[in-house]
């Protein structure tokens, strides 16, 4: 195979920008052999943008075709399982949007099928890229912070408004997105912070549904985890605050790490801290500290590299710098949090997905339930306001 021919499967807002780069040629072997969308208003808007790229209204007609090697999922979150199953089916490679699902059950039903197919299978984990994030995994990898003790993650710049939510009715829901800023606009956090740290063994999470906003999906939550060594993480994360942060710190017995606003700056001991604990003779020692800063002068390639690393791992057998399996890595710490905040009690890593379905089906259930009712009450003229945003 001297070229990569993709099809996009969903041409919405994402869809649509990575069918632009395929058609425009900027992802080198690869070309965009034909794009996919049940909705009539996108096949339109592809067939005046995208020339005469083939264009379909159902994937499985896509993936029949003959025309594709490979597709690219950017559906609704919990059609990315569906769709790459089928894809696998049929040997074909797949890259999916993020997040992998909205449940880890069919996550890892959706990674047993791409290892049962042979296919490269890679996650559009395009914060992977990024320069800054890729030098404290190293430095963490590497020991450059001895054993780690913290990691704090602040990132609450993620402002929305409530014309955002009403923008459509599949917004915000956890029968369309399947949850709320921890699932939509969270995942490459989820996903960098155990890139970095590794998965933690239990955790304890608090889940605001609707603080900021009417939605029934949280907008705000904060998770405190731990691991195996002792190590701690706190993870805060809302669309109600404005302006927002977006601060990563990371301690450890060699010093510390932090990440803001394109800079990394590292604050370096000359030796461990659990030396200078137990073998100094001062109650409070003046330990030197050598600094160093790190500006990020370019940024990572985005989705544009990720698009041409999978391409030169189905072409040339390159190494993933997103792997499709590891998508469930930081869902399990999104869904861990909602089970934790739905039971109010610690989760332990791996949970009982079962458990997580079923109350998310519950969840999904009342939603219905509360549609439903607004709906007769409206046809019978007695609507009235039922959500209220509190400050």
């Amino acid at each position: 195979m001297e070229t990569l021919r993709f099809g996009v499967v969903g041409i919405g807002n994402m869809g649509s920008a990575h069918a632009v780069q395929l058609f425009e040629g900027r992802v080198k072997g690869a070309k965009l052999a034909a794009v996919c969308d049940c909705r009539r208003e996108r096949l339109e808007w592809a067939g005046e943008r995208l020339g005469r790229v083939p264009r379909y209204e159902d994937y499985e007609t896509l993936l029949d075709s003959g025309e594709v090697d490979a597709v690219l999922i950017a559906t609704p979150h919990k059609l990315h399982p569906v769709i790459a199953g089928e894809a696998f089916r049929r040997r074909l490679h797949v890259l999916t949007e993020k997040p992998a699902g909205i449940d880890t059950a069919s996550v890892a039903a959706m990674n047993r099928q791409a290892e049962e197919s042979g296919a490269v299978f890679g996650i559009m984990y395009n914060q992977r890229t990024n320069r800054l994030f890729r030098q404290i995994h190293d430095l963490v990898q590497e020991g450059a912070l001895g054993e780690i003790k913290r990691f704090v993650w602040i990132v609450n710049n993620w402002y929305r408004t409530q014309a955002y939510y009403d923008s459509g009715d599949w917004r915000a829901t956890w029968n369309g997105e399947g949850g709320g800023v921890l699932l939509n606009q969270c995942p490459h956090n989820l996903d960098i912070w155990q890139w970095i740290m590794g998965m933690p063994v239990r955790l304890r999470a608090f889940c605001r549904e609707g603080h900021y906003h009417r939605i029934q999906v949280e907008d705000d939550a904060t998770i405190y985890a731990e691991y195996e060594n002792g190590a701690s993480a706190v993870f805060i994360t809302s669309t109600g605050e404005y302006p927002g942060t977006n601060r990563m710190e990371i301690s450890g017995t060699l010093g510390k790490a932090v990440a803001e606003n394109g800079c990394l700056k590292l604050y370096l001991l000359e030796r461990d801290e659990r030396e200078i604990c137990y073998a100094s003779r001062e109650g409070m020692p003046q330990e030197k500290v050598n600094c160093c800063t790190m500006e990020e002068e370019e940024p990572g390639g985005g989705h544009l590299e990720i698009l041409q690393n999978f391409t030169d791992a189905v072409l040339q057998g390159a190494e993933l710098i997103a792997p499709g399996q590891e998508g469930i890595w930081g869902l399990t710490i999104g869904n861990a949090a909602y089970l934790s905040a739905w039971k109010d009690d610690w989760v332990e890593l791996p949970f009982d997905d079962r458990e997580f379905c079923l109350l998310l089906g519950r969840k999904q259930e009342s939603e219905e339930a509360m549609e439903r009712e607004v709906r007769h009450e409206e046809l019978s003229g007695e609507y009235s306001e039922r959500w209220s945003v509190r400050w």
